[in-house]
């Protein structure tokens, strides 16, 4: 027997089918009452009191792709801590409703289909999710309140940003903030629209009203909305003390004269002062970007200790590693890359032979390859990623030291006084950053640093890299981050973007083009 429906919440009628066994099957089943014991959960937690609120999950099926697999909704306006099993929406891949509940006696409402709906199948088509959990905890509501005006919420340097998925402790966890509407399937356009600007995020707050949070799994989105709702809890406690979340140390909101700072954001109100230099300050940043390599750190640094290092150890590194998961995908991105090189006649590359020859003989086409990559200094995420990995037991083993010019960390200490947030731009991979900085011939700076962005984001030539950059940092114009490198071609990619820009001479950096138009410091400390 097959059960169909003409009803969809998803635009339009559509046709949906699915046989009566499958849908007593045991999977069913269990995801049935999954929703009803997590709900009662989340009722616990304050998340779907006064019957706000939805879960919603699909149910797992190996044998079906993921898009097609059935969905799984609570029901809208009723008590979520009383639902049982059967109250629950059976919907197909593309939103049709299958199954109903049937009605329940007075004084119970007519069973009706959440209103989250629309927006629940947005994160399922868009981003291919396992389950989306609603919520409106009191924390998801109030932090999206404290600065009315702000489209984002950042936050850095707090542990449960690693229960993101993709965030580390270092990182800076930044959620998109929609306008809320009188009705739930109005924010539908807004919560899409976020979700395709920020391709990182695995929520989306509503102001004055809550959080839609997704996840691969039900398991993944649990996690994710309890890490979500402690570190809004964090900040608004942490704002209620008077301390800035969205700083690495959590220091006080900053009041000093000429800066006012406000939740991470600073507002110029006078002229900073300016100092004896090439480049004097009119209006301080609100965001400063540092290159590494001739900026931060000595190109010796970069040219004859870690590159040697990397080329010297590789073999090692591999062999030693050669099992473990991380190395695999390694060698996995090294491949393809071979692949297209051997197509385009790169120099240097070599075939790297298929498994069942031999780890030493596919160690060894490795090693060659990435010698020669390393010798052409490509900057490629293959190889990036494969050094970090390597440069790691090295500093793990203190066979390597982080090394940065000696007015580096005054500087960065008076700009994290200032409120001002610091960003590492590279090509080097965020890991290879966290490492130098993490532990530098003055120790770890990561502190005075609120994020890393590396080629993922571009090719530092490219000017659409400094526009992705721009759109990353919650600034409402380019023009109030400062860029800082030593390379001009770099340096006209980001000025193009509309970013503000000096280039860094340093003892060692190669010479610039006569009349460059750019100005010019020699030390951190005369910005």
């Amino acid at each position: 027997m097959a059960v169909a429906t003409t009803v969809a919440v998803n635009g339009g009628l559509k046709m949906g089918s699915v046989s009566q066994a499958y849908l007593e099957s045991k999977a069913v089943k269990e995801t049935r009452s999954l929703i009803s014991e997590l709900c009662r959960q989340f009722y616990n937690l304050g998340w779907v009191s006064g019957t706000g609120g939805s879960i919603t999950l699909k149910v797992h099926d190996s044998c079906i792709p993921k898009p097609q697999q059935l969905i799984l909704m609570s029901p809208s306006g009723v008590q979520k801590e009383r639902m049982e099993p059967e109250d629950m929406y059976i919907l197909s891949g593309d939103g049709s409703i299958i199954t109903s509940p049937s009605p329940k006696p007075y004084p119970h409402k007519p069973p009706k289909c959440s209103d989250c709906a629309p927006l629940f199948m947005k994160a399922y088509h868009i981003r291919n999710a396992g389950a989306v959990i609603h919520s409106h905890g009191m924390e998801s509501c109030l932090v999206t309140m404290i600065n009315p005006l702000s489209k984002e919420f950042r936050i850095t340097h707090m542990e449960m940003i690693k229960g993101i998925q993709g965030h580390g402790y270092y990182d800076e966890l930044v959620i998109p903030i929609i306008e809320n509407t009188a009705y739930e399937n109005e924010l539908t356009d807004s919560l899409a629209k976020a979700i395709e600007a920020y391709p990182k995020t695995t929520a989306v707050l509503v102001r004055n009203h809550g959080i839609y949070v997704w996840g691969d799994s039900w398991i993944s989105a649990k996690t994710q909305a309890e890490s979500y709702h402690y570190l809004f809890d964090a900040a608004i406690k942490l704002h209620q003390l008077g301390l800035d979340w969205s700083t690495p140390d959590h220091g006080p909101i900053q009041n000093v004269k000429g800066v006012s700072g406000i939740n991470g954001r600073i507002n110029v109100s006078t002229k900073a002062g300016t100092v004896d230099s090439n480049y004097k300050l009119g209006s301080f940043p609100h965001c400063i970007v540092l290159d590494i390599e001739g900026t931060t750190t000595p190109i010796s640094f970069v040219t004859d200790v870690l590159f040697p290092y990397a080329r010297n150890n590789v073999g090692r590194h591999l062999s030693a590693t050669y099992a473990t998961a991380e190395t695999q995908d390694d060698i996995n991105l090294l491949r393809s890359q071979v692949v297209d090189d051997l197509k385009q006649g790169v120099l240097g590359a070599v075939p790297i032979p298929l498994e069942d020859v031999g780890k030493e003989e596919v160690i060894a086409a490795l090693v060659a390859n990435v010698e020669a990559m390393i010798k052409a200094d490509r900057k490629i995420p293959a190889l990036k990623q494969l050094q970090g990995h390597i440069w790691r037991t090295g500093f793990e083993n203190n066979e390597l030291e982080g090394v940065v010019f000696d007015d580096v960390p005054e500087a960065l200490q008076k700009w994290h006084s200032l409120g001002v947030k610091v960003y590492i731009y590279s090509s080097g991979s965020r890991l290879a950053q966290r490492l130098i900085f993490g532990n530098s011939n003055f120790g770890d700076l990561r502190k005075y640093l609120s994020g890393f962005f590396d080629t993922a984001v571009g090719n530092k030539r490219e000017t659409r890299s400094y526009v992705e950059i721009f759109e990353s940092l919650g600034v409402d114009k380019p023009s109030e981050i400062l860029f800082v490198t030593d390379v001009y071609q770099e340096a006209t990619a980001a000025k193009a973007a509309g970013l503000e820009v000096v280039i860094s001479v340093r003892p060692g950096n190669g010479p610039l083009p006569d009349n460059h138009g750019f100005k010019t410091i020699n030390s951190f400390l005369e910005i």
